[in-house]
């Protein structure tokens, strides 16, 4: 991974910040999104334009994904 820096206005900054805490995300992770929604899906992989595009909310989710996926059985 690339580590790089970014000037952000204080008020664009803090909504950011805000935007990622209600999201449970840290701002890396919140800006790594932003820029896999505006940047154009990679052709060459085309299953790569629904990747991470299904959230269940639950941070085990890859533990059970059957039931992610298709919902409890039981």
């Amino acid at each position: 991974m690339i580590r790089t820096q970014v000037s952000l206005p204080q008020d664009e900054y803090e909504a950011a910040k805000q935007h990622a805490a209600r999201l449970g995300i840290s701002l890396a992770e919140f800006v790594r999104r932003a820029l896999r929604t505006a940047l154009p899906a990679d052709d060459s992989q085309p299953w790569m334009h629904y990747a991470g595009m299904v959230e269940s909310g639950d941070p085990d989710a890859s533990r059970h994904i059957d039931d992610a996926v298709y919902g409890h059985q039981g």
